[in-house]
């Protein structure tokens, strides 16, 4: 009789993982998806302004100056300035850098829980799983905004505050969603192999289910990305989310939407289409990579 040994077979195993390369599908993407193609084009410059945008502005986003208030649009000031002097442009890029890293750091925590316990969920099944789903079924029961302004209103503001609040919401709807797929996966004979063999249920969990059910987290890893930046702006607008000076594009519209309408529209203007661009990148770059993932749709 031939021995395996435990490492060849969980060789074996992994070998199982459907596997997509990145380059391939960025040529998909690009090929098939114009639109997604445009939408993580979005995604790309916004990534740049985040990360340079000492370099690709000469003021200070939080300086204010009484000489400049509510300066038309020119080639000094390109997007006009705010009733405090401030350049909008400028503000408009350092937003960005907001955007970004309360986008990221929500999605990413709570896109990565939610995968964590929807596995769990539907590997153990029984009494966890019914537990589990009834606690997921209460906080999708509320909307997005109405859970995280509960959890602002008792932890405060602040944008540390507004990355938990955003993360609370997010991982129920991961979770129910890489259930479903999971529920598949675990009737899959390797599943099986894998517990014959002793392994933990801890490994079986993060090394032969999860990777199977990346496709499903990261369509909605992109999507969180998305509803993550309109929430902060949303909270922003109604003085829950990020506190001045710091530059936030909710922050942008809610001190100049409804004062400077008709007299200083770009205070308005730009901080609107910021927001609107960058939920449209993620989400047409979502829909996309989804097209790119799905067997089915890949096939056609």
């Amino acid at each position: 009789m031939t021995m395996v040994s435990e490492a060849q077979v969980e060789a074996d195993l992994e070998d199982l993982t459907p596997k997509v390369p990145l380059l391939q599908a960025t040529l998909q993407l690009i090929k098939r998806q114009p639109l997604g193609a445009a939408g993580l084009l979005v995604v790309i410059l916004m990534i740049i302004m985040a990360i340079f945008a000492n370099v690709l502005t000469a003021y200070d986003p939080e300086a204010n100056s009484l000489e400049h208030m509510l300066v038309e649009p020119s080639w000094v000031f390109p997007m006009g300035t705010d009733q405090f002097g401030r350049d909008v442009l400028t503000r408009i890029i350092y937003g960005a850098r907001t955007a970004l890293w309360v986008g990221f750091v929500a999605a990413t925590v709570g896109a990565s829980v939610g995968l964590v316990l929807g596995v769990a969920s539907a590997y153990f099944g029984g009494g966890f799983d019914l537990i589990m789903q009834r606690v997921m079924d209460v906080f999708m029961a509320f909307p997005l905004i109405i859970i995280a302004l509960a959890v602002v209103s008792t932890l405060g503001t602040g944008t540390n505050n507004v990355i938990i609040a955003i993360t609370i919401p997010f991982i129920p709807q991961c979770a129910r969603v890489v259930r479903s797929s999971a529920l598949a996966i675990r009737e899959i004979p390797y599943v099986d192999a894998a517990r014959s063999l002793g392994f933990s249920h801890s490994r079986i969990i993060l090394r032969h289910m999860t990777p199977n059910v990346m496709a499903p987290f990261l369509i909605m890893f992109t999507s969180f990305l998305g509803q993550a930046i309109l929430l902060e702006a949303s909270l922003s607008y109604l003085g829950m989310g990020v506190q001045e000076p710091t530059p936030a594009w909710g922050l942008m519209l809610q001190g100049g939407a409804e004062e400077y309408a008709e007299s200083a529209p770009w205070v308005a203007i730009w901080p609107g289409v910021a927001i609107s661009l960058a939920v449209f990148g993620f989400n047409l770059f979502g829909d996309a990579l989804r097209d790119v993932l799905d067997p089915k749709l890949r096939s056609r």
